[in-house]
């Protein structure tokens, strides 16, 4: 464990609930660094702030993953205006676009998380998708959604679409694009995009290793898809105690 470790004050005018999320927001940017899964100053995690206004917090459009902290999280509304933002690089326009998209549409989407994951946008861009191939796949398998690309997501327009194709499920593959993540906490969307790059990753392994893909029975896949179902989320609030420490014990500098 670190020798300081950086007490994580709430500033002013900001409630206990937010800041939980703010550092437990920023705590997820630094694991998506950590496990090599960010792509410079691309792509996003969001959560909605609770309350009316309908706010939520995205990144600054300047840092990298391993930079963010709880304090530099961005504050916006559904309209993309800046209500918040303490760094002063605003946000990603293409950023916005896909999370308000869902946070807008979706009241169990209180955390979205996106990534452009190298091996998650290999399986991507594979016309089959992602295959039933491991029992990693098999977890989030009947929970996925695809969408099909229609370039930078710049166009407010597309927003529709997305929501449309997503539906009610909560993992998506972006085609030729990436992967996103839904959950009623960061905690629950994080395990789910754990499982799904996992499983990209297995995926684009079995297949560069040669040789005739073994596939689980149906029988098994539907044993499995029952046995996964609702277990989500006590998945996720187990392993993020582990997680945070493993954060504390390399640099605690999120909770800041």
């Amino acid at each position: 464990m670190s020798a300081t470790q950086p007490v994580s004050t709430k500033p002013s005018g900001v409630s206990e609930e937010e800041w939980k999320l703010r550092v437990d927001l920023a705590a997820c940017y630094r694991l998506m660094a950590h496990y090599g899964w960010d792509d410079l100053i691309f792509t996003h995690l969001s959560v909605r702030v609770p309350g009316p206004e309908h706010h939520f917090l995205i990144n600054p459009y300047g840092l990298m993953f391993q930079e963010i902290t709880a304090s530099s999280l961005v504050k916006v509304d559904v309209n993309g205006e800046l209500v918040e933002d303490a760094p002063g690089h605003g946000i990603n326009p293409a950023g916005f676009t896909i999370h308000s998209a869902i946070h807008m549409a979706r009241e169990d989407a209180q955390a979205v998380l996106h990534l452009h994951a190298r091996d998650a946008v290999a399986v991507s861009a594979q016309d089959e998708g992602l295959l039933p191939l491991s029992q990693t796949a098999l977890l989030v398998y009947s929970r996925l959604a695809y969408h099909d690309y229609e370039g930078v997501a710049l166009d407010l327009g597309e927003r529709e679409r997305l929501v449309r194709d997503l539906g009610d499920k909560d993992a998506f593959i972006l085609r030729n694009h990436g992967v996103l993540t839904v959950g009623s906490t960061i905690q629950e969307a994080f395990i789910l995009m754990y499982f799904l790059v996992k499983a990209c990753e297995i995926q684009v392994q079995a297949q560069n290793a040669g040789g005739k893909l073994r596939l689980p029975s149906q029988d098994a896949v539907e044993t499995t898809r029952r046995q996964s179902l609702d277990r989500t989320p006590e998945t996720g609030k187990r392993a993020w105690p582990a997680l945070l420490r493993m954060l504390d014990s390399q640099d605690p500098s999120y909770k800041s």
